[in-house]
C-alpha cells in the first residue's frame, strides 16, 4: 500500500478489494491470505518488495509506480496487479496497454490530459485567476507529465504558471507562501504520488490560509475546495476481477491495462464559503458529491 495502516484513505480501499474477492468466491482467512505492507515516512520500496517475493506469493496487489517498479526488480515472475497506477508503460512496467507482455498488469490512473481539466475548473469557479500555481513532484510521470499538460493549456486560459516542488514541507510552504504575496493567484495540485499525498493536509491548511481557490486530483483532499479525479476505491474493486483471474490460472501479460471508468467531482461548499467563494450552478450540477 502507497499510504500508511492509519491513514483514513485506507481502510475503504481495502475493504473494496477485499469486498471484490469475496463477491469472485475468495475469502480472505478462509481460501485466500493477505499478507499487507504499508507505506511509512522510511519506507523502503525495494526492502519491502524482496520480502513480499521472498513468501512466495500467488500474486502482488502494488498501489503505486515505485512500488510495481521495486517488485520487478524483484521478480519477473511474480504475477503483479497495480492500482491507481500513473503512466506504466512510460514508467516501463509494461510494454504496451493492450498487450502488458511481462509479469504486470492493472489499472493506470489517468491520462496526463486530465491535468488540464483541472485548470478548466479552476477558471470555473475563481475566473478572476490570471496566476495559478502548480504543486507536483517533477521526479515522477504524474508530476513531469501533468505539469506539462497544464502548460499547453495554460495559454487558452490567460494564465501565468508557477511551478512548487515537494521535496519537503519546506519547500512547500515556502512556495505557497512567496506565491500568495502576489494577486489573482489560484493553486492546483498534480497528479495522485505518494509524495504529495503525503502533504496533502499541509497543502490544504496552506491554501486555506493564504485563502486562494484550489482544485486536487483526488478526493483524500477532502478538505479542499474542489476535487476532480479517478475513483480509486473502484479501481480497487476492479482489481479484485484480475487477482481472481491470476488465482484461476490466466497471466498478467494477456490482461491489458485498464482505464479509469469513473471519476468523481467534490466540491466543499463550506471551504468555498471560508474563501469567499460562490460555485456556480452549472459546476454545483455536474457534482458528484457535494460537503455541506
Amino acid at each position: 500500500m502507497a499510504q500508511s495502516a492509519d491513514d483514513p484513505t485506507s481502510p475503504s480501499r481495502v475493504a473494496a478489494f477485499a469486498q471484490g474477492l469475496q463477491e469472485l468466491g475468495w475469502t480472505v482467512g478462509g481460501n485466500v491470505r493477505i499478507d499487507y505492507r504499508w507505506a511509512t515516512s522510511d519506507a523502503d520500496p525495494v526492502r519491502y518488495a524482496t520480502e513480499l517475493v521472498a513468501l512466495a506469493p500467488d500474486v502482488i496487489l502494488a498501489t503505486s509506480g515505485a512500488t510495481v517498479g521495486a517488485l520487478q526488480q524483484a521478480s519477473r515472475t511474480v504475477p503483479i496487479v497495480f492500482v491507481t497506477t500513473i503512466d506504466p508503460v512510460g514508467g516501463g512496467w509494461v510494454a504496451s496497454l493492450a498487450r502488458p507482455g511481462g509479469n504486470a498488469t492493472g489499472f493506470a490512473a489517468f491520462e496526463f490530459s486530465m491535468s488540464g481539466k483541472l485548470l478548466e475548473l479552476l477558471k470555473e469557479i475563481a475566473t478572476r485567476v490570471t496566476r495559478v500555481a502548480v504543486i507536483r513532484d517533477p521526479s515522477v510521470p504524474a508530476g513531469s507529465g501533468g505539469f506539462a499538460a497544464i502548460q499547453t493549456a495554460a495559454p487558452s486560459f490567460g494564465v501565468e504558471l508557477t511551478p512548487i516542488g515537494v521535496r519537503d514541507a519546506g519547500e512547500i510552504e515556502r512556495g505557497i507562501a512567496a506565491f500568495a504575496r502576489g494577486p489573482n493567484g489560484g493553486l492546483i495540485t498534480v497528479g495522485p504520488p505518494s509524495s504529495v499525498v503525503f502533504h496533502r493536509d499541509l497543502i490544504v491548511a496552506l491554501t486555506a490560509r493564504h485563502r486562494l481557490p484550489a482544485v486536487y486530483p483526488s478526493r483524500i483532499f477532502v478538505n479542499g475546495l474542489i476535487s476532480y479525479g479517478p475513483d480509486a476505491i473502484d479501481q480497487y474493486r476492479r482489481a479484485a476481477g484480475y487477482v481472481d483471474r491470476i488465482l484461476r490460472g490466466e497471466k498478467p501479460a494477456d490482461l491489458p491495462v485498464q482505464a479509469p471508468t469513473k471519476y468523481e467531482l467534490v466540491i466543499n461548499l463550506k471551504t468555498a464559503k471560508t474563501l469567499g467563494i460562490d460555485i456556480p450552478a452549472t459546476v454545483l450540477a455536474r457534482a458528484d458529491e457535494v460537503i455541506e
